[in-house]
């Protein structure tokens, strides 16, 4: 399986307000509207990082760049990506005329920690510390998304270290919530001798626990030992299976 951990950057919109509090803005006063500014990712188990950007490539490059990395992809890991990344970067394509990139399966992260976990945050940066891994880049906040709209080189270096990180540390919270990641997309669809693989990481070092039973049958359990999901053979074990009412 080809997986790709990405993650987005975007501009604000620009507007005319009265307040600074609650307030609606309504479409006459919207001036701007924000876009990408940056997007990088990584394939799994490799050490390449990509960073494109308005600055370089480009916009158009960007897009074009960043729609032939999801076209490629069997599993796009990110973190909100379903809500937030995934439809940003679509309504980009659309805008630039671009056709849909090739079907990929989403593993959302954050969607995952909401419904296994309950931290007292669920951002990134303070689930991945709690787990002890490094956690994110700290940056100097929303002044560096401004000098990177003014073209200022050495904002955008430090935007490239910021995003550049927070795909490293999507790949490290992937890892570091295997088994812990129901209805995450079957490893085993992509390689040869399916049930002798975990369904979660993709390796075989599986052990036989109990079974699994249904209202069709029974079916052998097994918990791997390297993530420690469980998953059940796709088959039945011989001769127990239902037969319905005549």
């Amino acid at each position: 399986m080809k997986t790709l951990y990405m993650d987005i950057e975007t501009s604000p919109n620009l507007a005319y307000v009265w307040s600074l509090w609650r307030e609606n803005i309504p479409l006459e006063r919207l001036v701007e509207t924000g876009q990408v500014l940056s997007v990088s990712w990584k394939w799994r188990g490799e050490k390449k990082v990509t960073f494109v950007s308005d600055h370089s490539p480009g916009h158009r490059g960007m897009l074009d760049e960043t729609h032939a990395a999801l076209s490629a992809a069997d599993l796009v890991v990110h973190y909100n990506g379903k809500a937030f990344d995934i439809p940003h970067l679509n309504r980009e394509f659309v805008l630039n005329s671009m056709k849909p990139p090739a079907p990929y399966a989403q593993l959302d992260l954050l969607t995952q920690v909401r419904k296994q976990f309950r931290f007292p945050s669920n951002k990134l940066a303070h689930v991945s510390e709690a787990l002890g891994l490094e956690g994110k880049v700290k940056h100097a906040g929303f002044n560096l998304w401004v000098r990177c709209m003014a073209n200022e080189a050495s904002a955008w270096a430090e935007m490239e270290q910021y995003n550049k990180r927070d795909v490293v540390l999507l790949e490290e919270l992937h890892d570091r919530l295997s088994g812990w990641l129901p209805g995450a997309p079957n490893a085993r669809l992509h390689s040869e001798g399916s049930d002798e693989k975990c369904p979660q990481c993709g390796k075989d070092d599986l052990r036989r626990e109990g079974h699994a039973y249904t209202q069709l049958g029974k079916y052998q359990r097994w918990q791997c030992r390297a993530c420690g999901a469980w998953s059940r053979s796709s088959t039945r074990v011989s001769g127990t299976q239902v037969r319905s009412a005549s």
